[in-house]
């Protein structure tokens, strides 16, 4: 999701499955101010809502911005025949460890 999208979001009223973990953060004077103009804007998300979403957003969008590193082998080929190379940067190691810490979590979910 990107932050682009949260306002659609919140206009609807969505929300996702929530882990059984609480990350407690003290934020900076001024984010916590944009969470209570956001609180305020949107009455029917509470401000652990909006900082969970929030949070959300910018972790794919993290996820977007890290550098393509062009790894030896060849996964696919472009529409023109090009080769397309395997990314050898953070992203896929990011990706792999994010499943297994969803599978995790998921888990512990379902037992609970």
């Amino acid at each position: 999701m990107r932050v682009h999208d949260l306002v659609e979001l919140w206009e609807q009223g969505a929300s996702e499955q929530r882990t059984r973990e609480y990350y407690a953060v003290r934020l900076p004077v001024h984010d916590a101010a944009k969470i209570a103009a956001l609180a305020e804007l949107y009455p029917g998300r509470s401000e652990a809502q909006l900082i969970t979403e929030l949070l959300s957003a910018a972790l794919d969008e993290l996820e977007v911005a890290f550098p393509y590193v062009q790894g030896r082998d060849v996964v696919a080929e472009d529409e023109l025949g090009d080769p397309i190379y395997e990314d050898s940067g953070v992203t896929p190691r990011f990706q792999r460890l994010t499943r297994k810490h969803f599978e995790r979590l998921k888990q512990e979910a379902d037992d609970d």
